[in-house]
């Protein structure tokens, strides 16, 4: 396997007495796609929050390059423009139109010139086939629109790895299409991603390697035909006859 882009090693985190990840080691390599599938309450999210840093671990470390940034006291700032996220919920701003809510960080954070930051949204926006929205807002659009136009405005980060937490779970099934694209598309492109998900399907297709999570551990791991032809463990083979069927 390349060199890792990412690596955890021993990591975990509890709330309270409830245990949400039990010792989690992994390596994703550049460009690489990970789907993590498992029951809701397995642990996907947590993982997703602590790589961000969006949740403190309490023991074990994150790496990204081999910079732990699990560190405590360590500047986030810069580590968050590096690794993008989105959520199943939009959380896009109602008083802004999409561009507007695209452009809104990189202009803070990154202190880009606004006109060719623009050029740069619009590029995006055409991408995902957008174009036409652009100044629309969010009660304009439709649930997928809207959760395209938040993977664009991570996207306006120019982040290294993204970071997508059962993003088409609110959606409405004729509408979960067009953002599955959209992450075709990012995996056509090399982008380095980890998804937590409930679309199998998409990740038979996709992924390079799926980890089935339950209890807060990665339980197996493996190539997509490996993990749903012949799961070799009790609770990987009990949990896809439950949502294959």
């Amino acid at each position: 396997m390349p060199e890792a882009k990412l690596s955890l090693r021993g990591v975990t985190k509890s709330f309270g007495d409830n245990a949400v990840l039990r010792g989690i080691d992994m390596d994703v390599a550049a460009g690489e796609m990970i789907c993590l599938i498992g029951a809701s309450g397995s642990g996907k999210s947590t993982l997703l929050r602590c790589i961000n840093q969006l949740e403190p671990i309490d023991d074990g470390v994150v790496l990204l390059d081999g910079l732990d940034i699990s560190e405590p006291g360590l500047d986030l700032g810069p580590i968050r423009r590096r690794i993008g996220i989105v959520f199943q919920s939009y959380n896009l701003f109602p008083h802004m139109n999409a561009v507007e809510n695209v452009l809104l960080a990189p202009r803070r954070v990154l202190k880009e010139e606004v006109g060719a930051l623009r050029v740069r949204a619009e590029a995006l926006f055409e991408r995902f086939g957008l174009a036409q929205h652009i100044e629309k807002y969010p009660d304009q659009l439709s649930g997928g629109q809207q959760q395209r136009v938040a993977v664009i405005r991570a996207l306006a980060m120019r982040p290294e790895i993204m970071l997508f937490d059962e993003i088409t779970a609110a959606l409405d099934p004729e509408l979960v299409g067009e953002v599955l694209n959209v992450l075709r598309q990012l995996r056509g492109e090399g982008m380095t991603m980890l998804l937590a998900t409930h679309e199998m399907g998409f990740a038979r297709e996709l992924a390079d390697r799926v980890c089935f999570m339950d209890g807060g551990v990665i339980v197996e791991e493996g190539a997509p035909e490996e993990i749903f032809s012949t799961p070799q463990v009790a609770r990987t083979q009990a949990f896809l006859r439950s949502v294959l069927r």
